[in-house]
């Protein structure tokens, strides 16, 4: 039996995973989105770990997981350069992900690693800051 070279990275599998990530960094390409969050250096799981979704929007069953069977090839290429990195990724598959050249996909994988494992404040965005309370309103007499 064959040893999967992304067996390195980890695997999101929760829904909860999926969504604090989709709270982090963002980068779009016509192929692909990604989404990824930072984790805590003190969190348990070291390493990457990546999630895969491929919306029915984008065609049918077969299609979708031709899509999702070529992002995760890629993804175990481009992302053994980032599989250190404490950080949660999804990858969101788009139809150009069907036919667009495969060193593309690594490529814009490479690129987009890159931009959402970046250490620092994700910036403006949905779920970053704190947002101020809520005044009571005023009682009426």
């Amino acid at each position: 039996m064959r040893a999967r070279p992304e067996a390195a990275l980890g695997r999101l599998t929760k829904r909860p995973e999926f969504l604090a990530a989709a709270t982090g960094r963002r980068f779009h390409t016509e192929r692909m989105s990604l989404q990824g969050l930072r984790r805590p250096e003190r969190d348990g799981a070291a390493g990457l770990r990546v999630g895969f979704t491929v919306t029915k929007r984008v065609g049918h069953a077969t299609e979708r997981n031709r899509i999702r069977r070529r992002l995760r090839s890629a993804v175990a290429e481009a992302g053994l350069a980032f599989a250190a990195e404490p950080a949660d990724i999804v990858v969101i598959g788009r139809r150009d992900a069907l036919s667009a050249p495969y060193a593309t996909l690594i490529e814009d994988l490479s690129r987009g690693l890159a931009a959402v494992t970046r250490p620092g404040a994700p910036g403006r965005g949905r779920g970053h800051g704190a947002r101020p309370a809520r005044e009571a309103a005023p009682e009426r007499t």
